[in-house]
């Protein structure tokens, strides 16, 4: 442990995962916040995922709680926001990882209304319940960081109308919550991740195509420019991490892709 982040108090939602082989980003930023000393409430709509997260944390010796909460729910943000001020008296840090793709999204013309309802409900509109219910909150102390889980699909892409867009408003949520909090030192940035190798990605993939899952790694590891490989959880967590650190004091309303160079073929 280096100690980048000790003595923060931290809220992960979406720190669960989608079971699978790989890590999920989620995971990937809790685990690595609890190393480097942040005591970290786990939020997660699936309760058991938001445990084992807490409890991989504390068992390594960090400090760490879970917190059941479904971002669509007005109250239950209220309440997630009260647990960690609650639990560790303050709020340093918040990290937006929720995502959701779903099935009836597609190209505009064929996207059904159901599915665009329900991503922007998710990404954009739970992503701003959270940010607007901690942003308070994290005022009172400063140096308070939000990163915010937007993806490469915000500046790129055909296929996923409602995903597309809703990446796209969160990065542009990103902006305006960091040009209205500068003067209170609290920072707002955003990663954009581009193909990963997390359990949501790859079971949506392979679902959507009907390829195995080694057929679609092969694939989707074909069409990043560096290294010729996805990206992994990992990746999104340590930009995760140097963007909530002190490191990054200077930083605010940055829009960080992590994407192995895909975002360059981007215009």
């Amino acid at each position: 442990m280096t100690g980048r982040l000790q003595g923060k108090a931290a809220i992960v939602v979406g720190a669960g995962q989608t079971p699978g082989d790989t890590m999920g980003n989620g995971r990937a930023i809790s685990l690595l916040f609890g190393r480097e000393g942040a005591r970290v409430l786990c939020v997660d709509r699936v309760g058991e995922r938001a445990q084992e997260t807490a409890r991989i944390i504390t068992d390594a010796g960090g400090v760490a709680a879970p917190f059941c909460a479904d971002i669509c729910d007005p109250a239950q943000v209220q309440a997630l926001v009260a647990e960690a001020v609650r639990a560790f008296g303050e709020v340093n840090i918040l990290v937006n990882v929720v995502g959701v793709g779903g099935d009836g999204d597609g190209p505009a013309h064929l996207a059904s209304e159901a599915a665009f309802d329900h991503i922007l409900s998710v990404n954009l509109k739970g992503m701003w319940r959270t940010i607007r219910e901690a942003t308070p909150v994290m005022r009172q102390t400063p140096g308070g960081a939000i990163v915010n889980i937007s993806s490469l699909a915000s500046v790129a892409g055909a296929n996923m109308v409602a995903y597309e867009v809703s990446k796209a408003a969160v990065n542009r949520l990103t902006l305006s919550v960091a040009s209205a909090n500068a003067r209170h030192g609290l920072r707002c940035n955003a990663i954009l991740p581009g193909l990963m190798d997390t359990p949501m990605a790859l079971q949506g993939v392979t679902k959507e195509s009907g390829q195995s899952m080694a057929e679609a790694r092969a694939a989707r590891s074909r069409r990043v420019p560096l290294n010729g490989r996805m990206g992994t959880a990992w990746d999104t967590a340590h930009a995760a991490l140097f963007l909530a650190s002190d490191e990054a004091a200077f930083i605010t309303g940055a829009l960080l892709p992590v994407d192995g160079g895909m975002s360059a073929r981007v215009g």
